[in-house]
């Protein structure tokens, strides 16, 4: 029988988790070609700010595989409702039976997002990072700030965002996580203090360019997940000296590195990807003057290993 988990189920074992491990070694196995992830499906509905993305995927020689489908309508909040939607779709690898539907509504996928920015942090950060910056102010800029706390020191933060109002809510936030928090007056001056900035917007238009990162940054790209979207200047990733993909393959059709490849500042083969750099079957950051990039679209192996680790607390739970 098909079991339906419920958000507040959900959201009651996934603080039991220890998510940042969990993705990198979903990085790793996907790295490794142990993962079969087929093209992302999308569906836009641009008239109302809305998208869909579906994504599935199935670890080789595991009991199940997980289709999720994703939605993100940014202008719900408006009508007071939440902009993320979703489930997961849990199925047997043997019979194709559907074992579980996880009514997560967008939030194991939020979770997995920032975890995985945690993972890109982790081991491309300089040792030393003097203050982290975010650009943006919704759900996700608050879990990057929040699971970056797994692995980082810094409690130092600045934020930016286009919406003032928006930026302040954010950053009292951020705040109670145990941040001392800055608002930037723009970008520019973000990127002139920070040595580790996580960028969380559905921006078109780039917001960082070349000139603004110094060296010894790490940049870790969130917002990309779509072809029209792109937060980095193709010039920036020209400029860098470790471009780091999660999915090379997903990121040269609709992550920073596609307005990269098209522009001609980078080749798909000078790129290496992250589960790699976990392994240690690549180099990663050589000293802390070198500036990397890691373009992070999500790739379905996210969402099995954590609808795995959700699934195996919810069948121990009382």
């Amino acid at each position: 029988m098909t079991k339906v988990y419920s958000l507040d189920k959900i959201l009651a074992v996934l603080p039991q988790i220890d998510l940042v491990s969990e993705i990198a070694d979903g990085f790793r196995a996907y790295s490794n070609g142990r993962v079969t992830v087929p093209p992302v499906a999308e569906l836009l509905f641009p008239e109302d700010h809305g998208e869909l993305h579906i994504k599935y995927g199935a670890i080789k020689g595991d009991d199940v595989f997980v289709i999720k489908v994703a939605t993100g309508f940014f202008n719900n909040p408006k009508v007071g409702l939440p902009p993320f939607g979703g489930c997961m779709l849990v199925l047997s690898q043997k019979t194709g039976a559907v074992e579980a539907v996880l009514l997560e509504a967008g939030e194991l996928t939020n979770h997995r997002t920032a975890a995985a920015g945690a993972v890109a942090a982790q081991y491309l950060a300089p040792r030393k990072v003097d203050c982290i910056g975010i650009i943006g102010s919704g759900v996700q800029a608050r879990l990057q700030a929040g699971y970056l706390r797994k692995v980082t020191k810094c409690r130092k933060l600045t934020l930016w965002a286009r919406d003032p109002d928006k930026a302040q809510k954010a950053a009292d936030d951020m705040a109670e996580l145990g941040y001392s928090v800055t608002l930037s007056q723009d970008v520019p001056s973000l990127c002139a203090v920070s040595n580790l900035i996580v960028t969380t917007t559905p921006s078109k238009e780039p917001l960082i360019t070349a000139d603004m990162v110094q060296p010894g940054t790490h940049i870790t790209a969130m917002g990309s997940d779509s072809p029209d979207k792109c937060e980095l200047d193709p010039a920036l990733l020209g400029k860098a000296n470790l471009v780091i993909a999660d999915s090379i393959s997903q990121c040269s059709s609709q992550g920073e590195l596609h307005h990269a490849i098209d522009a001609g500042r980078i080749q798909a083969k000078q790129v290496l990807e992250l589960g790699h750099i976990i392994t240690n079957s690549a180099v990663g950051r050589a000293d802390d003057s070198q500036i990397t990039i890691a373009d992070l679209t999500g790739v379905a192996v996210q969402d099995i290993v954590i609808a795995k680790a959700v699934m195996a607390k919810l069948n121990s739970w009382p």
